[in-house]
């Protein structure tokens, strides 16, 4: 048996689930203590601290003040692509909150009423989403900007009473207009709002319509601050839809009392920060990463969190992130491995970073997309301290896999996310349902019941719930990740589950291959796609971005890395050929777009998702694929481009 802090810390979680986080719920204010840590009662679906009652937002916020911590700092609004800084110590954010709050109820608002938040990354949004967590409403962020038909069945789904929302957001250069992207969803859905709450900029103004939309700035004119209000622990306290859902969405959601327990106990123990400490999760409120760690887990904490309405290069340039970090002392940074891949491609050296002061920079985590190790390396090596990846989903809200700085810094493995967090019993099977060998691939599962903050069911979906995620493997949460446990019990997550091939009977990781591409000295980020081959079923095509300043002839570079994935993965890979493109297609998160680049390379209808970042990229991956012999069925270049998941033009400069 190992011993140290982690081994301790994950033996007992295990063995003694309810004396672990009975434990780690000491660090939060309850109003009732529960009656039970665990209720198994009903079996497969599990609820946590039953019987205890709270009130999020007072953890996050009046907490801190009662403590006499008022006056430090609890929220930085950086936004290069305004101009702007703006500094929020707790009070004075608890005020805009209770404030905010006290508007909601006076348009009716009640516990367990759903408020949908269609905000840019500014700080109004979480006012918004700590001003329904204060009142016990539920709150659901839709990305700002999000196509009208996505934002449509969401409405439908949440029936909310209020959407609040803003005139425009920024995306890089582009003003998105959002008015009219929301109107145009309102009149698709059937289910309406009774108001809508609007955030005037100044970069585009919205005409709003009498009798409907509200100003934010009149609303809070004539609220007055409204008090927590005492919660049970199973109420839930956000829904947050799957990205890509169409049709009938997947409402994961999120309970008060287990979330606040799991979100407190991540950021010492996962992240090493403190009540104090600047923590930045460069991110969007509309994915799991900002809900978790912009908004919740950094201010239940006690830290200062920053709010970064800007990209990782082009604003102004890669160096972005390093002055963040040196000018809002940063301690640690959270973010995607693709933003690391885009800073990496524009500056390969490193050069900017040598510009800015980083001494107080302890950490950084990845999380989102497989971290390939030549990008891990690269950041290891550049900033002189702990690249950590880690592993997570929507559904869970917190790492299932992490190397647990704050209880025992282990080893790095590049290529794994390290160890099962503290919760989570992780297991491997085969289609079979035979648990596998250290070093096989299969099915990566966790053992039920999860753990406080997971996903405890759908929005008015048990038995979705339990379809989609329970019935595959009874008694086990199917993640939908792909990948194997070492001999030292570290995880390696290779692909999602539909991202395996069949290569004439071998099934194959497509992220064992992308791991090889990327180590590349030519290569900025890769992703690798089974396309239909009519002997062998499937047969990967690799897709590269080269690193800014290649001029290398392409077929020198594509020659290279068929070797490479036959020296390392072998001849039953079948890796015969790729192709460099300028940019891959990816989710607003960084996720790349492998299904979609499949069905292109296989002449196959597709809807982009509506979280694509840009329409435009997929026209241009058809046109790369057709220079090796696919895409030739089915749609020209740019048949998307200009609609995919949005309105005609969003993207036109």
């Amino acid at each position: 048996m190992t011993t140290g802090a982690y081994a301790a810390a994950y033996q007992r979680s295990l063995q003694d689930p309810e004396g672990f986080w009975g434990a780690a719920a000491a660090g939060i204010h309850w109003t009732r203590k529960w009656t039970r840590v665990l209720d198994d009662s009903a079996k497969p679906l599990y609820r946590w601290f039953v019987g205890g009652e709270l009130n999020t937002c007072y953890n996050m916020l009046d907490r801190h003040i009662d403590a006499g911590r008022g006056d430090q700092l609890a929220v930085i609004y950086d936004s290069p692509v305004t101009d702007t800084v703006r500094k929020y110590t707790y009070r004075e954010f608890r005020d805009l909150v209770a404030r905010f709050a006290g508007a909601l109820v006076n348009l009716g608002v009640q516990k367990g009423d759903r408020v949908i938040i269609y905000l840019p990354m500014v700080p109004e949004a979480l006012v918004a989403m700590l001003a329904c967590a204060r009142i016990g409403a539920i709150h659901s962020v839709v990305f700002g900007g999000f196509a009208p038909q996505e934002l449509a069945t969401r409405i439908n789904d949440a029936k909310p009473k209020v959407i609040v929302s803003a005139s425009c957001g920024i995306e890089g250069q582009r003003v998105i207009a959002y008015k009219p992207l929301l109107d145009e969803a309102i009149k698709l859905a059937t289910a309406k709002p009774e108001k809508c709450i609007i955030l005037q900029r100044s970069m585009a103004e919205a005409n709003l319509r009498a009798g409907c939309d509200l100003a934010w700035h009149t609303v809070m004119e004539t609220a007055k601050p409204a008090a927590c209000v005492p919660l049970a622990a199973t109420d839930p306290l956000y829904i947050l839809y799957t990205s890509g859902t169409t049709g009938i969405p997947k409402g994961v959601v999120r309970d008060h009392g287990g979330h606040a327990v799991a979100m407190y106990w991540t950021m010492k123990n996962i992240y090493n920060v403190q009540a104090g400490d600047v923590y930045w999760a460069a991110s969007d409120i509309g994915w799991v990463v900002g809900h978790s760690y912009i908004v919740y887990a950094p201010l239940l904490a006690g830290c200062t969190t920053i709010v970064y309405e800007g990209k990782p290069v082009g604003t102004p340039d890669a160096g972005a992130f390093w002055r963040v970090i040196s000018q809002h002392g940063v301690k640690v940074l959270f973010t995607a491995p693709t933003a690391f891949r885009a800073i990496k491609r524009e500056d390969p050296d490193g050069t900017l970073i040598k510009k800015y002061d980083l001494r107080g920079f302890q950490a950084l985590f990845l999380a989102g997309e497989r971290c390939d190790p030549d990008t891990l390396l690269w950041a290891q090596q550049r900033l002189g301290v702990p690249v950590i990846d880690h592993w997570w989903q929507t559904e869970t809200a917190w790492g299932i896999a992490a190397n647990c700085t704050g209880l025992e810094l282990l080893p790095v493995k590049p290529g794994s996310p390290t160890k099962a967090t503290p919760g989570y019993d992780v297991r491997i099977f085969d289609e079979a349902g035979d648990q596998v060998k250290p070093g096989q691939t299969g099915n990566i599962c966790v053992k039920l019941p999860l753990p406080p903050g997971c996903l405890p069911t759908l929005w008015h979906n048990d038995q979705g719930y339990i379809d989609s995620y329970l019935s595959r493997y009874p008694g086990y949460y199917l993640t939908g990740d792909a990948g194997y446990q070492d001999e030292d019990g570290y995880l390696y997550i290779m692909s999602r589950i539909d991202d395996i091939i069949n290569v004439a009977g071998h099934r194959l990781s497509t992220g064992g291959m992308e791991e090889v591409l990327a180590a590349h000295p030519n290569v900025a980020e890769c992703s690798v796609i089974g396309v239909a081959h009519e002997l062998k079923g499937e047969v990967p095509v690799g897709l590269m971005v080269l690193k800014a300043g290649v001029e290398r002839p392409e077929a020198e570079i594509v020659k290279e890395v068929v070797q490479m994935v036959r020296d390392k993965i072998g001849a039953v890979a079948s890796f015969k050929q790729a192709v460099v493109v300028q940019r891959l297609p990816k989710t607003r998160s960084g996720k790349i777009l492998r299904g979609t680049m499949k069905k292109i390379a296989d002449g196959v209808e597709y809807k982009p998702p509506a979280t694509i970042d840009d329409p435009e990229v997929l026209g241009e991956i058809t046109a790369a694929l057709r220079r090796i012999g696919y895409a030739t069925a089915g749609t020209e270049p740019g048949r998307y481009a200009k609609t995919a998941g949005t309105e005609p033009g969003r993207y036109a400069k």
